[in-house]
């Protein structure tokens, strides 16, 4: 399996799986159509399925004009079944989705959203988090709590330690800036800045990232009790 980076928006993500076996692909949360069109048009590539990871227009924005066009069908929580548009497809906690060479374990993670999951295509070692787990951080808590959050990182937390992480969003130096000032004698943390520097600088990614270098770095995920989540969550969300 192929996974693609489509820059959308003004830092958004999206993501192509593609299945090359058969030559069809799901997009996970297209914030917009456009640039998923265009790769799928330069590539000869059918879209088949569209995973939104919450209702958020910026993860959604794209799902009705990409149905439109390639009849793919749309995937999300039970729970949003009326949040999330042109929605087909209603998965669960804990079920696995499965379609040829797609496999994906649905995880809910409430707090960012209350129906907010994640996709995690364990056969392919990555997990797609949306606005649950960033890159050195975490996302605002617009609808659950903050012991809802930190349940949420805790079943992250469990996966695969070499499991790849695709957020949201490119986050990653803003979110570093935070993390460097409440650990600033992490020897990991201060390595990986100076990577997500270099990287930015040459135009890349910093994503995806690992359930290790998070383990090591994110200190939302380094937070072991909700004591502790819950003072940084505060912080950040004045930072």
């Amino acid at each position: 399996m192929k996974i693609q980076i489509i820059p959308c928006l003004q830092d958004n993500y999206s993501y192509l799986i593609i299945d090359e076996e058969n030559n069809i692909a799901c997009v996970v949360d297209p914030s917009e159509a456009d640039p998923i069109i265009k790769y799928l048009e330069n590539t000869q590539i059918k879209l088949k399925f569209i995973l939104n990871t919450h209702h958020h227009y910026d993860h959604v924005g794209g799902n009705q004009k990409l149905k439109e066009k390639y009849g793919a069908s749309v995937i999300g929580y039970k729970g949003d079944k009326e949040r999330i548009p042109g929605i087909d497809i209603l998965v669960n906690d804990q079920e696995t989705w499965l379609h040829k060479n797609f496999e994906a374990k649905i995880i809910h993670v409430p707090g960012h959203t209350l129906g907010h999951i994640c996709f995690y295509f364990y056969k392919d070692e990555s997990v797609f988090t949306g606005d649950t787990l960033f890159s050195l951080g975490c996302g605002k808590i617009f609808e659950g709590t903050n012991a809802q959050m930190f349940d949420s990182l805790m079943k992250l937390k469990k996966l695969p330690a070499d499991t790849k992480v695709f957020c949201g969003h490119e986050y990653t130096l803003q979110n570093s800036n935070f993390c460097i000032v409440h650990d600033d004698d992490n020897k990991n943390l201060k390595t990986k800045i100076n990577d997500i520097k270099i990287k930015l600088k040459a135009g890349l990614s910093t994503i995806p990232s690992t359930i290790k270098d998070e383990l090591e770095c994110n200190i939302f995920l380094r937070s072991n009790n909700l004591e502790t989540f819950s003072k940084l969550r505060d912080l950040k969300d004045n930072f």
